[in-house]
């Protein structure tokens, strides 16, 4: 298990660590300016391109059948769900943007990742290794908030926003496993 002090100096390492900072800062206009607050097909599509890189095309058609008005209702009902319980707030809201077809639990995570920072992370296979030390390439909500536990206490160790904790473990594990 990877340490705090072992991704300290990793903090804005990423290669899209500013392209991060960017989509979190207009996510966070969106959210004070749009109430109740919902991501369009446009904002959506832009998570969806940055967490999945190379891999955007995979469920494209999948995605290509949620209209706008459907990405509406589901991340205004996702973001609705406010609960002193982390635990149980991610499990509804994560079950709620996975049903979007074409939307699993690591690009819900990045969902939430993106416009909640300070709460929330992205589940994947290089966080995971980082943290579990074993390789994971599908993840289900209970995976998500044992790792999401691992991460904020990280965060705390850092004093960092747990998103930028998990980008940290995201850059370590490639650095170590290229």
């Amino acid at each position: 298990m990877v340490s705090a002090t072992q991704i300290a100096h990793l903090r804005t390492a990423s290669d899209d660590y500013h392209l991060t900072q960017q989509i979190k800062s207009e996510l966070r206009t969106v959210r004070e300016s749009r109430q109740p607050f919902y991501l369009t097909a446009g904002e959506l599509e832009r998570v969806f391109e940055w967490k999945l890189r190379s891999q955007y095309g995979r469920q494209a058609t999948q995605r290509a059948r949620n209209g706008g008005d459907v990405y509406m209702t589901v991340t205004r009902a996702a973001f609705e769900i406010a609960k002193p319980d982390r635990n149980y707030e991610a499990t509804v809201r994560i079950g709620i943007l996975t049903a979007l077809p074409g939307v699993g639990v690591p690009v819900a995570s990045a969902i939430l990742a993106l416009t909640d920072p300070d709460r929330y992370c992205v589940i994947d296979f290089r966080g995971w290794r980082a943290v579990f030390d074993e390789d994971r390439r599908v993840f289900s909500v209970r995976n998500y908030r044992d790792y999401l536990a691992e991460v904020d206490r990280l965060a705390g160790q850092l004093k960092w926003p747990v998103q930028e904790t998990d980008l940290a473990l995201w850059e370590y594990d490639r650095r170590n496993y290229p």
